[in-house]
């Protein structure tokens, strides 16, 4: 358990070191009042307690990911601990403080706005159309798989569609109450559940005393898929997720001051990231190796995995709270990507939501798009979720290096990652049979000159943005700062 120990040690290390860097090179202004307070509405810019905020935003960016795709990360063996660990400290984290804080800085404004002020009019309209179909897509999808999750733990005794009906339900009134009415109340009792869960997995793997492997730069996945760049599209939460971007916005509405953000933001991340860790060494050490995986696997996709190790490893009424935790985690990210969804859209077409009315008349539009997708295959429009979730996470990263050149700081720490990942999407997009299809070494080498020209771009763009003098911060108004 080496490798599995030292890798959980680093992440917390990471979030002592490294975070604390990123926050100091980043210039925290603890007078500078927040959205929360200069721009409160009592609906979605609302001062809630540092606590809250960071559980919210750990249930938000959560979903199944940190669990899902490690499991089947795990296919490719230990390697996946290393991006786990790497991605989580210098990419993902470093990725949702940026996107928050920046936030923060510019009145609580969503990715789509963001990349409008600091990559162009262009970029802001592709990535409204990004987010959108990514939200759509994550908060139907997490309608009927916790709903298929319940459906199974009950034995099927409450109808599929009532369990359907009352999550939509449960969506709906998240997406246009305000915040601290529902998910300010509710997601305590969903963070325990999660607690449990995770931390339950974890103390039973070293109790057990699991064959977690050690460490190891071989490609272990029993077909011999790729580790670049697919195993940069498996694992996403729990080490780097354009999801991510579209939640840490709702947060930035409602932190109370900016020395919050480190742990908000970049000490979530690692949170997810152990989470991750932790599902991951379960997938490899229980089931007789990648092969077993793969066979449990292909039966039961990732579910059964869960499902399995939670009673393997916790018995049948703890397993069962662990499996309730992973139910969780669906349900607190589909009730928030409908909420980042009408807010995204009515800050795209200014259109107040102070008003009850004007949260209904985006979000009802909204639930019938996606209930509809819930009775279609959109199987095909799936495929190109994960390519277009880490084409997200890399245009924030962008975003991220954009701000810090404009202000004179170290941009590096989000211009590295930002060319790794570049370098991933438009080799997948290239490579896969989704995309083009093409030989993979060819599309490592294109990938490089097509990396090398968005690079000019960017070079391009920041100059353009030098001479326009563009405000990089929004200038506030009067409202008092929260000291707690």
């Amino acid at each position: 358990m080496i490798t599995f120990l030292v890798s959980i040690v680093l992440l917390i290390v990471g979030y002592f070191t490294y975070g604390k860097y990123i926050e100091k090179m980043f210039g925290v202004k603890d007078e500078r009042p927040t959205p929360a307070h200069d721009q409160r509405d009592n609906i979605d810019y609302v001062p809630m307690t540092t606590n809250k905020n960071s559980l919210i935003q750990l249930l938000n960016i959560a979903g199944v990911g940190p669990i899902f795709g490690p499991i089947m990360g795990a296919l490719y063996g230990p390697v996946a601990f290393l991006w786990i660990v790497l991605g989580s400290i210098f990419a993902g984290a470093v990725h949702d403080y940026l996107t928050g804080m920046i936030s923060i800085r510019n009145k609580g404004a969503h990715l789509p706005e963001l990349a409008g002020k600091f990559l162009g009019n262009v970029m802001k309209h592709l990535v409204n159309v990004f987010t959108l179909l990514l939200l759509l897509l994550t908060g139907t999808v997490f309608v009927t798989s916790p709903a298929l999750l319940l459906h199974s733990l009950m034995d099927g005794k409450i109808a599929l569609g009532i369990i359907i009906f009352v999550i939509f339900l449960y969506y709906f009134l998240s997406t246009i109450l305000p915040i601290d009415k529902i998910i300010g109340k509710v997601y305590p009792i969903f963070g325990l559940i999660l607690m449990i869960s995770a931390v339950g997995i974890f103390v039973r793997l070293l109790m057990t005393g699991a064959e977690i492997p050690e460490l190891t730069l071989k490609n272990m996945h029993p077909d011999s898929a790729p580790i670049f760049p697919l195993l940069f599209f498996t694992i996403t939460c729990g080490a780097l997720s354009g999801f991510h971007a579209t939640q840490s916005p709702i947060i930035s509405r409602t932190t109370n001051n900016e020395k919050n953000g480190r742990k908000i933001f970049y000490g979530m991340m690692i949170a997810e990231g152990i989470i991750a860790m932790v599902w991951a060494a379960a997938a490899m050490s229980l089931f007789g190796g990648y092969g077993g995986l793969q066979e449990v696997l292909a039966k039961g996709e990732a579910a059964l995995v869960v499902s399995e190790a939670s009673t393997m490893l916790l018995g049948s009424v703890f397993g069962t709270l662990a499996i309730l935790g992973v139910i969780v985690l669906p349900i607190t990210s589909g009730d928030t990507s409908f909420r980042s969804a009408r807010m995204i859209l009515a800050d795209y077409f200014k259109f107040g939501q102070k008003k009850m009315w004007k949260r209904f008349a985006i979000a009802i539009p909204m639930f019938i798009i996606s209930f509809i997708l819930t009775t279609v295959d959109f199987t095909i429009l799936w495929r190109y979720f994960s390519w277009a979730n880490q084409t997200t996470a890399t245009i924030a990263l962008w975003i991220g290096a954009m701000y810090l050149l404009l202000s004179k700081k170290n941009f590096y720490v989000a211009l590295i990652p930002a060319l790794f990942m570049t370098w991933n999407i438009f080799t997948y997009i290239l490579s896969q049979p989704i995309g083009f299809g093409m030989d993979l070494s060819l599309s490592y080498w294109l990938s490089v000159g097509l990396t090398i020209l968005w690079s000019m771009y960017f070079y391009y763009l920041y100059r353009k943005n030098s001479e326009n003098a563009i405000e990089i911060d929004h200038q506030i108004g009067s409202a008092t700062v929260s000291k707690y």
